[in-house]
């Protein structure tokens, strides 16, 4: 008995420490990692994960899970009907399963696509201010069934959970919208100028007609502005879904060309790709990987030089698959190298030049980090840039040499 109590004081203290150290993180990412270690840590389970939900279209997703390596299961959408963790979220109440295979309520489509088989259940609801957040659950109990201490400790860290994530979303959310409205400022400041230069009876046909062409080219970069602010809050809130299939890299380069052929044209540029004989397809979701490639291309082409060149590349090696973009364009200053992947960062020298957002590559990056990949650049002033995206491969694979050195 006074051995059970010593190791409920000692799992209490251990609760204290994980809530010092979730109150002290903001990043929402980093705190998710935690808070589902720990969850696995206090219950004695082998594996435990975070669903959150998503009040406006009232949506439960897959976010976290201690045993997935697999980057690709965040986002993916868990009914609220026909599953344990929607009974959770409808209920606000924990459960206890015994044996998880045979209650009607759990969601196979979970343990088919993760590959992890879910025998014993502890759930406890995420809630806080009376709002629901998600779900925290706690698998496959390591040794005996799950007990009211088990529950009682989960609940607890449970609602510490809660309160964390609300505050990184709210930090987030709130970062990432007065970035937004600052970028805002300058159109709209171009937008109230121009209006007020129209309605000047001295304005001529001729001055008033390009100031109508300014008004349109600053509706089109706002429109471009909000659509990829929209498109980097999905992905920083890990609401995006990616849909894996296999697919040949070469044949998505020469879409992403035809795509992009007639600017290429008009910029007297020219385009060459390369992919090794022997190219393994690549498994990822196809329309984000040619969103990347979309963006890197189209950047090659505006910062390239008249009559220059751009090399679409592919290649492999036992871990990962290589797409890279080379041109031959202006370069990019050392100093901003480290800045480029910002949100609204863009490269002074360039900024008057070539208009923009500044949030394309911050989402190619979330894209390729969302598929556990990693995008680089290397750049030289008057030689050009090359951007090289490596995401990895899964599969059998055939020994290919390192190529880490000819990019």
């Amino acid at each position: 008995m006074a051995e059970i109590k010593t190791q409920r004081l000692d799992s209490y203290r251990r609760l204290i420490e994980i809530a010092r150290d979730l109150a002290s993180t903001l990043d929402l990412d980093v705190l998710l990692e935690r808070i589902v270690q720990a969850a696995a840590e206090v219950s004695g389970s082998e594996s435990a994960s975070i669903l959150l939900y998503d009040d406006v279209t009232q949506q439960l997703y897959f976010q976290v899970a201690t045993n997935l390596d697999e980057p690709t299961m965040r986002g993916l959408v868990i009914p609220l009907e026909g599953s344990i963790a929607g009974w959770i979220v409808t209920n606000r109440k924990p459960i206890r399963i015994v044996n998880a295979q045979e209650d009607p309520r759990l969601f196979a489509n979970v343990d088919r696509v993760t590959g992890h088989s879910t025998r014993s259940l502890l759930g406890v609801p995420l809630v806080t201010k009376n709002k629901i957040v998600g779900v925290l659950e706690a698998l496959n109990k390591e040794q005996g069934k799950f007990s009211d201490g088990d529950e009682s400790m989960l609940l607890v860290l449970g609602a510490q959970a809660a309160v964390a994530i609300e505050n990184a979303r709210l930090f987030q959310q709130s970062d990432l919208i007065s970035e937004f409205v600052h970028e805002l400022r300058t159109p709209l400041a171009s937008l109230s100028t121009a209006t007020y230069l129209l309605l000047r009876p001295e304005m001529s046909r001729e001055q008033q007609e390009q100031i109508i062409r300014n008004i349109h080219g600053e509706t089109l970069r706002l429109n471009a502005l909000a659509s990829s602010f929209l498109d980097l809050a999905r992905l920083e809130s890990g609401r995006v879904q990616f849909h894996k299939t296999s697919f040949s890299v070469a044949d998505m380069l020469y879409e992403c060309k035809d795509v992009m052929n007639s600017k290429v044209e008009e910029e007297k540029l020219h385009i060459q790709i390369e992919t090794p004989d022997g190219m393994p397809t690549l498994e990822a979701d196809r329309d984000k990987i040619k969103q990347v490639m979309l963006n890197l291309l189209s950047n090659a082409i505006k910062y390239n030089r008249p009559n220059g060149s751009i090399l679409l590349r592919g290649d492999f090696s036992t871990s990962e698959i290589l797409i890279a973009v080379q041109d031959t364009g202006v370069g990019i200053p050392e100093d901003a190298l480290p800045h480029l992947f910002q949100k609204f960062y863009r490269v002074r020298e360039n900024e008057a030049k070539v208009a923009g957002t500044g949030l394309g590559l911050s989402i190619c990056k979330q894209i390729v980090q969302g598929h556990g990949g990693r995008i680089e650049v290397k750049s030289k002033i008057g030689v050009g840039t090359a951007f090289t995206v490596r995401l990895p491969r899964s599969g059998k694979t055939q020994p290919r040499p390192d190529f880490n050195k000819r990019i």
